[in-house]
């Protein structure tokens, strides 16, 4: 008997990799599962799930537009239209479970799933729980997360600590390399710090390095700063009068495994996938939470680092003028490095998209 899932969300990176990294546990386990993912139109999942290997199907809904009310009447319209969509899926596909990881459309997928009575997983990866899966909680199956204390959102005898998938290709290389500061150019002997922009959410941090890049060349140190597309053009204006084989700026890292495997301090967003990858490899970092998401997750995420010494957390609104100065006085401090890394450590969650699969394979049989 060939066992069927429907994989749904996505909207982000932070969604859809763990969405991925799931489906490919349940394949290793299980090679003639038949998945099919559910996704938003328009969305980025739309184009990644298929290069991942893997069938979908869009959904027309999206999130409400809180700066114009009247766009909402669309929204709902489009809700109801994808609430009946996923009815017919679910009854077209048959799955044994639906398995949701957050994002537009894991909300009616997994409301329809409900509806037939097929068992559902959801898969929570922020330490604040979104609005969507606070709902749909209550007919789920099971709630893997990635966070202690989740049981203020949750039932707690659903609850299952399994942390966030993350890109098994970071872990292929050692910790300071020779071949990585070849491929960089750098020299082995200076510290590195490695600024992680990339998204649209990144343009707080690239402003942040801009405002201080005087700064930043005068420090005996040495700094990879992916900018991201949309802010590449600006970032290299600005480093012109600065240009030095110590400061590498470039719109996306090909190899990131490399630039981990230097970097002595990370800056970056607070997304809950980026925090997986940190705390797995130990990085002593500076989280700047982005303040335009959902519930402000990202703030919540970042707090339950620097709650636990794990992390240092500088506002957004306050990145500008401590972001630059904050990061060299921490880089020249060896015994904090040491102390993050060391905490930050003891917050991994290891293979987590085979102890999600392995949950998932449970609710089947």
């Amino acid at each position: 008997m060939k066992h069927k899932f429907i994989i749904s969300g996505g909207g982000t990176g932070g969604h859809i990799f763990p969405a991925i990294s799931i489906a490919n546990a349940i394949k290793k386990k299980l090679p003639t599962a038949e998945i099919l993912f559910v996704g938003a139109l328009g969305r980025m999942e739309m184009e990644r799930v298929p290069a991942a290997g893997y069938p979908i199907e869009g959904l027309p809904v999206s999130g409400l537009n809180r700066s114009n009310m009247l766009r909402n009447v669309k929204v709902v319209v489009d809700l109801l239209r994808s609430l009946v969509l996923a009815r017919r899926i679910i009854r077209r596909f048959k799955p044994d479970i639906a398995i949701g990881v957050g994002g537009y459309a894991s909300a009616p997928t997994l409301r329809a799933a409900s509806a037939f009575g097929v068992p559902t997983l959801i898969q929570e990866q922020n330490s604040y729980a979104g609005v969507t899966n606070k709902l749909l909680s209550k007919k789920a199956s099971k709630i893997c997360v990635a966070y202690e204390g989740m049981e203020k959102f949750f039932p707690k005898n659903k609850i299952i600590l399994t942390g966030n998938p993350v890109r098994q290709d970071l872990f292929m290389v050692e910790p300071k390399t020779a071949a990585a500061y070849q491929f960089f150019g750098f020299d082995p002997t200076k510290k590195t710090i490695l600024v992680v922009g990339g998204s649209l959410g990144a343009r707080t941090i690239n402003q942040s390095i801009i405002a201080q890049l005087e700064l930043l060349s005068k420090a005996d140190i040495q700094v990879i700063w992916q900018t991201g597309k949309f802010y590449i053009e600006n970032a290299r204006k600005a480093a012109e009068p600065f240009a030095s084989p110590r400061l590498l700026v470039t719109d996306f890292v090909s190899r990131v495994d490399l630039a981990y495997s230097i970097a002595d301090l990370v800056i970056s967003r607070a997304g809950a996938s980026s925090i997986s990858e940190l705390c797995l490899l130990a990085k002593p970092v500076i989280l700047v939470p982005s303040p335009n998401v959902a519930e402000d997750h990202q703030t919540q995420n970042a707090l339950a680092l620097v709650k636990k010494e794990a992390a240092v957390m500088v506002k957004d609104v306050d990145a500008k003028e401590q972001l630059v100065i904050r990061a060299l006085e921490l880089i020249n401090d060896t015994k904090a490095l040491k102390k993050l890394g060391e905490n930050i450590l003891k917050m991994a969650e290891k293979d987590s998209a085979d102890r999600i699969a392995e949950e998932i394979l449970n609710l089947i049989k």
